[in-house]
């Protein structure tokens, strides 16, 4: 699978909910474990390889495999941290950014299970940045508007070189 970059609609567009679990959304699922492995992430948005679906994989420090379909945040804390985040859709780029220490999310798993899980430091942080992919929300639209828009144009301007 490739990751989507900046640049690419998709990536701006708000996902639609997943209607039900099949075998199509679990072999989905694996291909993306495997795409994040490839690409050295901690998480990985169905935006981010095209797929306009609520979706996503987180596997943090904790090192398990976590499937997040139709996430909802049902809580957030009001501590909130600073942390430098990437993203494989815009590679290279690193910048501090805040979010809530803490959250509550529910969401199924690729069983189609619900379950509820309360998330904090690193965790808590991955699966904000990958519910934002499924709004469109990228994590450069949550730092100083000055460097948000020299990485756009940065981008912009490799696509341009590249015939995209």
């Amino acid at each position: 699978m490739n990751v989507l970059h900046l640049g690419n609609e998709v990536l701006r567009q708000k996902a639609v909910s997943v209607p039900e679990v099949t075998d199509e959304i679990r072999e989905l699922i694996r291909d993306m474990f495997v795409t994040m492995k490839e690409e050295d992430g901690i998480g990985l948005a169905a935006p981010q390889v095209g797929q306009s679906l609520r979706l996503f994989i987180v596997k943090a420090d904790d090192g398990i495999d976590r499937v997040f379909i139709n996430p909802q945040i049902l809580q957030t804390s009001t501590e909130m941290c600073s942390y430098e985040e990437g993203c494989l859709s815009i590679p290279s780029v690193y910048e501090d950014v805040v979010r809530p220490e803490r959250i509550t999310v529910q969401a199924l798993n690729e069983r189609g299970r619900p379950f509820t899980l309360e998330a904090e430091g690193l965790l808590a942080r991955v699966i904000q940045h990958e519910n934002d992919h499924l709004d469109g929300i990228l994590f450069i639209d949550r730092i100083d508007p000055k460097t948000k828009a020299k990485v756009e144009q940065k981008f912009a301007q490799r696509a341009e070189k590249q015939g995209l």
